[in-house]
């Protein structure tokens, strides 16, 4: 059977929101007190929900009706909703942010919960890792591929900028902590604009 959201009369509802969220094999959800709780083979999220959202689980599927008139009911119920996928796609099979550190010396090494990072300061950065998030660092990379990987994608985003955020790319050369894939322009130097214009 599935779940279809039943708004009252006068609601607008949201394109995307309105839409259910399936429970994949082995993923269990629960509305109390104001707050939705996932649990699936990666780990447990629990987030409060808002009050102009309600939220039920049936069928296999959860299901967000707005219970406000006007736009900012379809707007919640369309975040709501995104919120909740979000967490069933991390309780679920997780989440991975893959960062890379471009630069001469620069390297990261974990010791416990704690990520030490070398990013060509006169001294290491010790940046303690959020509860949910694990870091992996590749042997063959010699420290310049940070591997992050967590159940809650908004953490995981959070970690992923704060780490970026110590040394962002620099324009000339490149340097810095990047996401891998992630393309930096660079601008020419002043010894390149001079060699230009001869």
């Amino acid at each position: 059977m599935t779940t279809q959201a039943q708004p009252q009369e006068g609601i607008r509802l949201s394109r995307v929101g309105k839409r259910p969220v399936p429970l994949p094999k082995g993923v269990s959800a629960s509305v109390k007190d104001g707050s939705i709780e996932i649990k699936g083979p990666k780990a447990t999220l629990v987030r409060a929900l808002p009050s102009s959202v309600s939220v039920k689980v049936e069928g296999g599927a959860i299901a967000v009706v707005p219970t406000v008139v006007g736009r900012d009911g379809s707007r919640l119920q369309g975040l709501a909703r995104a919120l909740i996928a979000g967490m069933v796609a991390g309780v679920a099979e997780g989440y991975t942010k893959t960062l890379q550190l471009v630069g001469t010396g620069y390297r990261a090494e974990v010791k416990g919960p704690v990520l030490n990072l070398s990013l060509g300061f006169s001294h290491p950065i010790a940046f303690p890792l959020p509860k949910g998030v694990k870091c992996e660092i590749p042997g063959d990379s010699k420290g310049t591929i940070l591997i992050l990987t967590g159940s809650d994608k908004e953490v995981m985003g959070q970690t992923a900028a704060k780490i970026r955020a110590f040394r962002p790319p620099e324009p000339y050369g490149g340097k810095g902590v990047r996401y891998q894939g992630e393309k930096v322009r660079e601008k020419a130097g002043k010894a390149a604009k001079a060699g230009g214009g001869k």
